[in-house]
């Protein structure tokens, strides 16, 4: 068969990366603004249902660091696929009626199968779009962002509309991977028409230089900002993703409403995403990781003192929540000099990262048990981004990975 014209595939290329995108938040975001149905049809409360924000969480930190074993023998287009696959199985699982443990075992799944997804996609874009490496991750994050945001906003109206106490949520969770089939089909023509050689047969035993590279990168004193920095920005968003609503609710707005003020937070994550690229243009570009969280700071003192703005302070926080995580994708691809090692410096980085970010969620619930105030879980957010910031001064600094200096 004849090859597609560079131009076409290209494009084709692009879209299968921004469906698959469109993919990787959506799953997990809407359950946040779902949690009190959830639990009053488990029959728990929706602060034990916390740990439920948490489970992805812990499975991309255990996940991670093999994804990049399987990329290097099956090769990244084909692992990608087998996770998106994975993806579908789950949220069909975590949503089928029956036994509670569907729900845990089915959200496993799905953090089985974004670990491996996470991992990959910068790779992919180092590998695809080497010199547009900053315009795609934050297109890539943009729209991780932006369908997050929807879901958070539509899944109460969904639940809601389709009626009954039980069906309701699980509908309205299913209805979050309904881009998938999508994105499945167009990746596996990218797959047919790509011009990267196919990986190696199986030999028992990986290639020194790939053994070299995965271990070497969890000595490396720059992996390790690029995964602190990741897990710090990933802790103070999923605490805000899971806890922003029932937050919103405490302060007398309805579900509906507390679940767009999780959509206002995520859209507008989608504009910092898209901000990146511009500040990373000019010259004050070795102190953009650490200027990002500062908004996120002024957010978390805000919902203190003056929680009735708190439209206001979500849209605040959306900004450096959005321009932290694609900030970190970028680190995770310009820290690297190659896609073998940006493949393993995002394993490594992310299983460190999601390690820290899972207990997030949890201790800001814990610490919601304790003070119904709001006030110890929201310095306990603010603390966490003051923390990125000082990272961020040494992980903005131009070097690679597994270099000597």
């Amino acid at each position: 068969m004849t090859p597609s014209p560079r131009g076409p595939r290209i494009a084709l290329l692009v879209c299968a990366v921004c469906l698959i995108a469109a993919n990787m938040r959506a799953t997990i975001t809407g359950v946040g603004p779902l949690l009190d149905q959830i639990a009053d049809d488990q029959g728990t409360t929706s602060a034990a249902l916390g740990a439920l924000a948490s489970v992805p969480l812990l499975t991309w930190a255990i996940v991670s660091p093999a994804t990049h074993a399987l990329s290097t023998r099956f090769g990244m287009s084909r692992v990608v696929l087998w996770a998106m696959i994975a993806l579908g199985a789950g949220t069909a699982w975590r949503s089928w009626p029956g036994a509670s443990v569907n729900l845990w075992l089915g959200t496993v799944l799905i953090g089985v199968a974004l670990a491996v997804a996470n991992v990959l996609m910068p790779a992919v874009v180092k590998r695809d779009f080497g010199t547009r490496v900053p315009l795609m991750m934050a297109v890539y994050t943009a729209l991780l962002g932006g369908v997050g945001a929807v879901a958070s906003g539509v899944v109460v109206p969904i639940s809601q509309a389709v009626g009954g106490e039980s069906d309701g949520w699980r509908i309205a969770l299913a209805s979050t991977s309904a881009l998938l089939p999508i994105a499945i089909a167009l990746w596996v023509w990218v797959i047919a028409r790509s011009p990267h050689s196919p990986p190696a047969r199986r030999t028992g035993a990986q290639p020194a230089a790939t053994t070299r590279r995965g271990s070497g990168i969890w000595t490396d004193p720059v992996a390790w900002q690029v995964a602190a920095y990741m897990g710090l920005q990933s802790s103070s968003f999923y605490m805000l993703v899971t806890w922003l609503a029932p937050f919103a609710a405490s302060h007398g707005r309805s579900a509906v409403a507390a679940g767009f003020d999780v959509m206002i937070f995520q859209v507008m994550g989608v504009i910092g995403s898209l901000a990146v690229p511009l500040a990373l243009r000019g010259r004050a570009r070795r102190w953009v990781p650490a200027a990002l969280p500062v908004g996120g700071v002024v957010a978390g003192i805000g919902l203190i003192v003056a929680p009735d703005a708190l439209t206001l302070w979500a849209a605040c926080g959306g900004l450096a929540a959005g321009a932290s995580l694609n900030m970190s994708l970028t680190l995770m691809a310009e820290r690297a000099r190659d896609p073998a090692t940006s493949s393993a410096l995002s394993g490594m980085s992310q299983s460190v990262g999601y390690l820290f970010a899972a207990a997030g969620p949890i201790s800001f619930g814990a610490l919601h048990a304790l003070d119904p105030g709001w006030t110890a879980p929201l310095l306990l957010l603010i603390a966490v981004l003051v923390a990125q910031f000082a990272v961020g001064v040494a992980a903005g600094r131009d070097r690679f990975v597994l270099e000597r200096r």
